[in-house]
């Protein structure tokens, strides 16, 4: 059984102007790595369905969702914040964004697919319960994991976010609903400097300081999350799979490597097969720097699909 490959031609209509970081080549440069390293032959390609309100309502409140609706532009560029806006496409790319993570949550718990990857974009994992900020607009994996809990009924679910933000509005959303663990790194200082308060008992926040490099990051992974995640036991992995934190991306300075995001999901699958019958679901959030989002991208999806 082959794992799933959901991405959707709208997701790469949204833009924020020129030179914007979060652009529309990110697919591109992902999917053509991993169609270059023969990846995309073990996996079967699904274009992204749009979520429904109901579907967005579980992790927005229905008066955002409303307001976003409203704001978006038939012509030009609505600005939400002074790094984010709205063309007239964002709001489908964002709808099949989030509806993506929905897909392959039934893809998943349906027996259709071992594990899936979207690649999709606008990214989700700033947005908040009523806000949309730091690039993203709807909060693709939360709106999956409340799908997986509410509608298919499972207890227990883990959210990893590698990304070198910390996942501001995951956590905001999700902060005390025991039926979620959530593990994120990410690194101190950045935007949206926030993560270091441990709010709630079902969050595993790991502050990294500038340049720690692999060793330190690993580390965290072994001594933080490994032993939580599996006191946990969850039914369902998702991953935000942030690549920002590479060496060679600007967006952060924790100085990781390829290697380290194939350890990484490694570690997860290990897990997640001990578990979870290895079951995953990786969303692609950060990463700008073209080429090492790419080779990152690659490493990562290797590992969950079980092709190394």
């Amino acid at each position: 059984m082959l794992s799933a490959y959901i991405t959707h031609p709208d997701c790469a209509r949204h833009e924020m102007g020129p030179h914007h970081p979060e652009c529309p080549e990110r697919l591109a440069a992902i999917n053509d790595m991993l169609l270059t390293k023969g990846l995309l032959d073990y996996m079967a390609p699904y274009d992204a369905e749009p979520a429904t309100i109901d579907q967005l309502e579980r992790a927005h409140s229905a008066l955002y969702v409303q307001e976003l609706f409203a704001a978006s532009p038939t012509e030009g560029y609505h600005h939400v914040d002074p790094d984010t806006s709205m063309n007239p496409h964002t709001l489908q790319a964002a709808l099949r964004a989030a509806g993506a993570v929905v897909q392959a949550t039934d893809l998943v718990l349906g027996g259709k697919a071992p594990s899936a990857f979207c690649n999709i974009r606008p990214p989700g994992h700033h947005a908040e319960r009523d806000s949309a900020q730091g690039f993203c607009f709807f909060n693709n994996v939360t709106v999956g994991i409340r799908h997986a809990l509410d509608v298919h009924g499972l207890e227990r679910v883990a959210l990893i976010d590698f990304d070198v933000h910390h996942a501001n509005g995951s956590e905001d959303i999700l902060r005390g609903d025991e039926r979620v663990l959530m593990c994120s790194i990410y690194e101190k200082g950045l935007f949206p400097d926030s993560g270091d308060a441990h709010d709630g008992p079902n969050m595993v926040n790991v502050g990294l300081p500038a340049r720690v490099g692999s060793d330190a990051f690993r580390e965290a992974v072994v001594e933080q999350w490994l032993p939580a995640l599996d006191a946990f036991a969850p039914q369902l992995i998702y991953i935000s799979a942030g690549f920002d934190a590479h060496r060679e991306d600007d967006m952060g300075n924790l100085a990781l490597v390829e290697a380290d995001y194939a350890w990484v999901t490694q570690q997860i699958m290990r897990l997640a097969d001990r578990h979870c019958r290895g079951r995953v679901i990786s969303c692609l959030e950060g990463g700008y720097a073209l080429s090492a989002l790419a080779r990152s991208t690659a490493a990562h999806v290797r590992s969950l699909i079980g092709a190394d």
